[in-house]
C-alpha cells in the first residue's frame, strides 16, 4: 500500500494541475524539507516509547493519512469545476494545500515505521545471530524491489483501464485492509519475541521523569536513591517549576535536534552513513530525471518499462550478493568490494558521456534555459511530437541531440541519425551497477543496526535519512540548475564524482576499522564474534 500511494501521489497531483509537474514538485520538496528537519524528532519519538506503541502509533497515522488523502482526491476530481468557481478557486487551492500537508504526514509515519521495523525490531529479532539479520535484511530489501515493481504496475493499469477517482479509491479501500492485516501480524510478532517487550535507557529514563514529576507535589518524601531526588527539588517555589519545564519545553525539540546530529558525528560507523549518503547525490539511478533524458533521446515507454525491470532484476541479485559476500569476506569488506564493483560498472555512464550520440555540448551553457525563461520571456523548448512512421524498425523515432527528426522528410535532406551507443552505455551502467549499490546499502544498513546502541537506534537512523534527503535534494538542485539535454552529460561526471567520495569516506571507515587486516579475506566466524568483539565493535570482521 505504501509503494502504490508513493508511485501514485505524484500522478494524481499532476493530473489534478492540467499535466503540470508545479505540485509535484512542491510535493517533493516539501517532504524531503519534512524528514530533513524532523529526522532526528522522529527518532528521538522512537527512541523514547515502547517498540509496540511506536510501531502500532505509525501504522495507523500512516494509513490513516493515505486513507484520508485518497478520500479528499476523489472529492476533488468529482467536483473540481464546481471548486475552481468557489471563492475564486481559492477553495481548491486550499484543498491542494490539504492534500500535500496530509501525504507529508503520511511519509513521516512512513519514516517512522521504517525506522523501527527495520533498524530495531529486526534486530531484536535476529537476536545475536548476525548471518540471520543480513538475511532478514535481504529478505527485506528484495520484497521492497518486488513491491516497486508489482505496485506501480497495479495501480498504472487501475488508472488506464478505470479513471484517477477509481485509482483513489482502490489505493484507499487497500491501506484499509492492509492496515489490519499489518495491526495484527506486528502484534503476532511482538508476542512470539518477549525481547521485544524490554528497552534500554531512553525509555526507562523517560517513565522514571515522569514518575519524579508526579512525585514532586506528594509530601512524603521517596526512599532510597529518590529521597535524594526529593531533597534537590526541594529548594524550588512550585511556580518556578512550572516556569523551567515551559521553557524546557520550548527549548526540547532544538536541543533534540543538536544533539542527534552530535551523536550522529560521533558515531564509529560515521564516515560509513556519510559515504552513504553521498550516493544519494546522483542522476544515475530511475527517476524522473533520467526517464526525461531517455525519452529525449528517442528512447521509447515499452523501452524503459524493460529497463525497469532489469534494474530491479540486478538490485535483487545485489541482495543475493551481499548475503555471500558477507559469508565469505566479512561485513566491512562487503561493503568495500560492492563499492568497487559499483565504481567500476559507472565507468560505462563515464564512457558514454564521449562517446557518438551524446548531446554533450559544454559550448551551450547550463543556465540558457533558465536565463531564457526568466529574463527573457521565452518559453523552454519543446521535443515535438514524432510521426506515426519511424524509419526504424525497433519504434524509436530518429534522434539528433534531442531533436527528434520526422520520417517522412528526404533522406538525402536530413542529417544522419545519431547512432544510441551512448544513450545504451548510460543504462547498461546504471544497471549493472545495481548490484554494488544495493549490497553497499545492506552492508551500512547493518553496519548501522550492529554498533548503534540500543538507546540510540531511532535517532541515529533519523539523521541518516536526515543526510540521504539532504543530498537528494541537492541533486535536484543540480538539475535544475541546469536542465538542458547537453548539460546531462556534466550532471553524470558530478554524479560519478559524489559515488566516488562516498565510496572514499567508507575505505577510509574500513581502514580505521580493520587496519592491516583490510585486504585479508577470511571467512568470519559470526557464533564466536559476539563474544570476543566489544560492543562498540561488532563488525569489524
Amino acid at each position: 500500500g505504501d509503494r502504490m500511494w508513493h508511485f501514485a501521489v505524484s500522478v494524481f497531483l499532476v493530473e489534478l494541475y492540467g499535466n503540470s509537474l508545479l505540485l509535484t514538485a512542491v510535493y517533493g520538496l516539501v517532504v524531503a524539507g519534512s524528514v530533513l528537519l524532523l529526522g532526528a524528532l522522529i527518532g528521538d519519538w522512537v527512541d523514547k516509547n515502547s517498540r509496540l506503541k511506536v510501531a502500532q502509533t505509525s501504522l495507523i497515522v500512516q494509513n490513516s493519512s493515505v486513507i484520508l488523502c485518497g478520500v479528499i482526491l476523489m472529492i476533488i476530481f468529482l467536483f473540481k469545476t464546481q471548486l475552481l468557481t468557489l471563492y475564486h478557486g481559492w477553495l481548491l487551492t486550499l484543498c491542494y494545500i490539504l492534500v500535500i500537508t496530509i501525504a507529508n504526514i503520511a511519509n513521516l509515519a512512513s519514516t517512522a515505521t521504517a525506522i523501527t521495523i527495520q533498524r530495531d525490531w529486526i534486530v531484536v529479532v535476529a537476536g545475536e545471530d548476525r548471518s540471520k539479520l543480513a538475511d532478514m535484511n535481504a529478505t527485506i530489501r528484495r520484497i521492497d524491489q518486488l513491491t516497486n515493481i508489482l505496485a506501480p504496475m497495479a495501480v498504472g493499469q487501475i488508472m488506464t483501464f478505470g479513471s484517477p477517482m477509481i485509482g483513489c479509491g482502490f489505493i484507499s479501500g487497500w491501506n484499509l485492509m492492509s492496515m489490519c492485516v499489518e495491526y495484527l501480524l506486528l502484534w503476532k510478532v511482538y508476542q512470539k519475541t518477549p525481547t521485544l517487550a524490554r528497552k534500554s535507557a531512553k525509555v526507562e529514563a523517560s517513565e522514571l521523569k515522569q514518575l519524579n514529576v508526579k512525585k514532586e507535589s506528594d509530601t512524603k518524601p521517596a526512599e532510597g536513591v529518590q529521597l535524594i531526588i526529593e531533597k534537590d527539588v526541594a529548594g524550588f517555589e512550585p511556580q518556578q517549576e512550572k516556569e523551567v519545564g515551559c521553557a524546557a519545553r520550548i527549548a526540547e525539540p532544538f536541543i533534540t535536534f543538536r544533539d542527534g546530529w552530535v551523536a550522529y558525528y560521533n558515531q564509529p560507523v560515521f564516515l560509513a552513513g556519510m559515504g552513504l549518503a553521498f550516493l544519494y547525490m546522483t542522476v544515475l539511478g530511475f527517476d524522473c530525471i533520467t526517464t526525461g533524458y531517455a525519452y529525449t533521446q528517442g528512447l521509447s515507454g515499452s523501452v524503459l518499462s524493460l529497463l525497469m525491470g532489469a534494474s530491479a532484476i540486478t538490485g535483487i541479485m545485489g541482495t543475493v550478493a551481499f548475503t555471500w559476500l558477507r559469508r565469505k569476506c566479512g561485513l566491512i569488506r562487503t561493503g568495500l568490494i560492492s563499492g568497487v564493483a559499483q565504481l567500476a560498472c559507472l565507468v560505462l555512464c563515464v564512457i558514454s558521456v564521449f562517446m557518438p550520440g551524446s548531446p554533450m555540448d559544454l559550448t551551450v551553457s547550463p543556465f540558457a534555459d533558465i536565463s531564457a525563461r526568466l529574463f527573457e520571456n521565452e518559453p523552454l523548448p519543446t521535443i515535438a511530437s514524432p510521426e506515426p512512421e519511424m524509419i526504424f524498425a525497433t519504434g524509436m523515432p530518429n534522434v539528433l541531440n534531442g531533436s527528434i527528426i520526422p520520417a517522412n522528410r528526404d533522406p538525402e535532406m536530413s542529417p544522419e541519425p545519431v547512432p544510441l551507443i551512448s544513450v545504451s552505455l548510460l543504462f547498461a551502467g546504471v544497471i549493472a551497477a545495481r548490484v554494488g549499490l544495493w549490497s553497499f546499502d545492506l552492508t551500512v544498513t547493518q553496519l548501522l543496526q550492529e554498533n548503534v546502541i540500543e538507546s540510540e537506534r531511532g535517532i541515529i537512523n533519523g539523521v541518516q535519512n536526515s543526510m540521504n534527503y539532504l543530498l537528494d535534494l541537492l541533486h535536484f538542485i543540480m538539475v535544475i540548475l541546469a536542465p538542458n539535454p547537453e548539460a546531462f552529460g556534466l550532471l553524470v561526471l558530478i554524479s560519478v564524482s559524489f559515488v566516488a567520495m562516498g565510496h572514499i569516506m567508507y575505505f577510509r571507515f574500513a581502514q580505521k576499522s580493520l587496519g592491516k587486516q583490510l585486504f585479508v579475506c577470511h571467512t568470519p566466524d559470526p557464533k564466536a564474534a559476539p563474544d570476543s568483539s566489544p560492543p562498540g565493535n561488532t563488525s569489524t570482521v
